[in-house]
């Protein structure tokens, strides 16, 4: 068999069809895997000068950032106690005007037997 420019190959439509979409998608794939590993360098570039950059902050500063963390916390958690006691004082209210009207009724009580005790004793 002598193979040159002019021999000619038979093939079926529908294998050169599945040859040429095979070759279609592994350029794709192979795109798409290029892509990420290019966006995966990039972060982690950019990671390395985040890094780079904080190593160099002075002692001082990065004692600073720990001492804003720290008053965002206990900002955050004297909020809460606050808004805990708001509630608090709404229910102090009630009870003290509760209180109030129980001294009221005591009295009278208190008046009602006084009342009684004395007009029966004399």
């Amino acid at each position: 068999m002598k193979i040159s420019e002019n021999t000619s190959i038979s093939m079926p439509m529908k294998n050169m069809l599945a040859i040429i979409a095979g070759v279609a998608m592994g350029v794709f794939a192979y795109t798409e895997v290029t892509s990420r590993l290019t966006s995966l360098e990039t972060s982690r570039e950019l990671f390395q000068a985040d890094l780079l950059k904080k190593s160099e902050q002075l002692p001082t500063d990065q004692e600073q950032f720990m001492l804003l963390e720290d008053l965002y916390k206990t900002v955050e958690k004297i909020e809460t106690r606050i808004e805990d006691m708001m509630h608090n004082k709404v229910n102090i209210q009630f009870i003290q005007k509760q209180t109030e009207k129980l001294l009221q009724d005591v009295e009278q009580l208190k008046d009602k037997v006084r009342a009684n005790g004395n007009g029966t004793s004399h």
